[in-house]
């Protein structure tokens, strides 16, 4: 059987708030009210109305902060996909290099096209002429005409 635990306090069903109770060793056996906990329960609303104003306040927060930094925030962006794209590239070459012969012909279409393309451009002057024109007229397409003096 467990002891009865007397006190002043009255007994209800329903209470107000909560009571903290310590025993000091000077009184011994004498329940002593501490403190109640209406200051954290105060702290815990204040709490929760500060994260609650934040997160009303989030969009805002991040359209401004997406507006400021929209190149930046874009350039990363491109980057980040561009990484992606290439290394997906390289998964799907790697994964039809491991089947039987797809290798093989894929290196034989290589030294073709290496071999065409000597022989197109750069066996005779006027091909590389003709090479250095298009690699100029590209660049310009590319990167813009040349400044126009006035």
């Amino acid at each position: 059987m467990e002891p009865e635990v007397k006190s002043d306090f009255p007994s209800s069903d329903v209470m107000a708030e909560e009571v903290k109770v310590s025993i000091s060793p000077e009184d011994t056996g004498t329940i002593v009210p501490v403190s109640t906990t209406t200051k954290q329960n105060e702290e815990w609303r204040q709490t929760v109305d500060q994260v609650t104003a934040f997160i009303a306040e989030l969009p805002d927060y991040l359209g401004e902060f997406f507006n400021s930094y929209k190149r930046p925030l874009t350039s990363i962006g491109l980057v980040l996909a561009f990484i992606i794209a290439i290394r997906m590239v390289l998964a799907v070459l790697d994964s039809l290099n491991d089947i039987p012969l797809v290798g093989p012909t894929f290196e034989l279409i290589g030294f073709g096209y290496v071999a065409w393309f000597v022989y197109r451009y750069l066996l005779r002057e006027s091909s590389r002429r003709e090479l250095a024109h298009d690699f100029t007229s590209l660049k310009e397409q590319v990167l813009g005409s040349k400044l126009s003096k006035d």
